[in-house]
């Protein structure tokens, strides 16, 4: 063999090396530190229009601001609303400027947490009547609310913090206790989400902090922890920003929602419905790949999209999944028992409006997907908004509630025949 065979050969050989590495999935406990440090954003945010390409109908599309004032109880879209024969649409609170994050206590009080109005809401009923009152205000993004054992749990945009014994002093309400403060500042999706799981633990949401990039270290995760903050730690990472998960009611398996990147197509990719069957073990794609089989055209060189945990449903292109539901209660058909309620908020960076609704995804008997509904409608006219779903949660009897942000109200949907 000449010399210049056997450079040849060995140059091959290092750079296929080379390939079989960087096509190769990172190890899950490589692809980012521990999460006891406070992750840090290395380059400055830049906000939704960032990689909008520049062009006429690209440059068209910019996000869809809100009414400034809730809309009055009796200017409410309720006609509007569609759902399902037998299922009625009433409006459950109105007045609640930007009312996102649904909680029902153990006495029934209903929680709403916000992201542009700082505050967090308390929802009572007395002698037949319903009023809905601040209970904090000044946070910082408190959007992610979780509930367990009387204690009302509140994830603002960098720490968590508690109120035990809420619902007995909701007319003076004590001083939040920070339990957690080493999530990172991710000002793009740093609306966090939060809820205890079979286990006892938080979850919490920490997204990407951009459209699309490489996440610095700590972020695109949901981390759990003990009750008090201790012993925090990632169950999965390549998560582009989820503000909504739930736990299957029989296998405790997670459930989250996930908002794909902005400015690939108008059309593409989807959002996403993933599973988690092997907690710490699963990476699913982002930046490297989305909705299970599009490589990313910038950071997918390199990767195959058949290494990553690829989603269970796609839920449409843009179309904002936000909070989900697996539905326990009796008083809906028993179609619906152990399905999946998932509000969506609906696309700004798409020409063609759609979703603002509800939407019911149904699992076979080994939790995986099996088949998509429609089931709250009718709030796109003319290619306009009327409202935008954010949250569903369950009321004791078995009736649902769904927050609408752009409103600032929340609905109540129930059932009779």
């Amino acid at each position: 063999m000449t010399i210049a065979m056997r450079f040849a050969r060995r140059t091959f050989l290092i750079f296929s090396a080379s390939v079989l590495a960087f096509t190769a999935l990172p190890a899950f406990a490589q692809s980012n530190p521990k999460p006891s440090a406070v992750p840090k954003v290395v380059a400055p945010a830049k906000g939704p229009l960032e990689g909008r390409p520049e062009k006429p109908g690209a440059q068209a599309l910019a996000p869809v601001a809100s009414p400034p004032l809730p809309t009055p109880a009796d200017k409410l879209p309720i006609s509007k609303i569609k759902v399902p024969p037998g299922f009625k649409v009433e409006v459950f609170a109105s007045g609640i400027n930007n009312a996102r994050t649904l909680r029902v206590g153990d006495k029934g009080t209903v929680f709403v947490g916000n992201w542009q109005g700082n505050k967090v809401w308390a929802i009572t009923e007395k002698d037949g009547k319903r009023q809905a009152k601040v209970i904090y205000e000044k946070l910082d993004w408190p959007n992610g609310l979780a509930f367990h054992d009387g204690t009302l749990y509140i994830a603002e945009h960098t720490k968590i913090s508690k109120a035990e014994h809420i619902e007995d002093n909701l007319d003076k309400p004590t001083a939040l206790v920070t339990i957690y403060d080493k999530l990172g500042d991710p000002r793009p999706h740093g609306w966090r989400f939060l809820a205890v799981g079979p286990d006892s633990k938080l979850y919490v949401s920490n997204s990407s902090p951009c459209n699309i990039c490489e996440p610095p270290p700590g972020f695109g995760e949901i981390r759990r922890m003990n009750l008090d903050g201790t012993g925090a730690e990632a169950i999965l990472r390549g998560m582009r920003n989820t503000v909504g998960f739930d736990f299957h009611p029989q296998s405790g398996e997670l459930y989250f929602t996930d908002n794909n990147r902005d400015w690939m197509s108008e059309d593409l990719p989807n959002c996403e419905l993933n599973r988690v069957t092997q907690p710490g073990k699963q990476h699913f794609g982002f930046p490297y790949c989305h909705q299970g089989n599009i490589a990313d055209p910038e950071f997918g060189w390199g990767y195959d999209c058949k290494n990553f945990t690829p989603p269970i449903a796609l839920l449409g292109p843009h179309s904002a999944p936000l909070g989900m539901r697996f539905y326990t209660g009796t008083m809906f058909p028993d179609q619906y028992r152990n399905a999946i309620f998932i509000a969506r908020h609906g696309p700004w960076n798409r020409t063609e409006k759609f979703a603002a609704d509800v939407v019911v995804v149904h699992l076979d008997d080994q939790g995986n997907f099996k088949s998509m509904e429609p089931f709250l409608t009718g709030l796109v006219e003319n290619n306009k908004y009327i409202g935008r779903p954010v949250d569903v949660t369950m009321m004791k009897d078995g009736s649902m509630l769904v927050s609408d942000d752009w409103n600032g109200a929340v609905y109540r949907i129930s059932y009779s025949k």
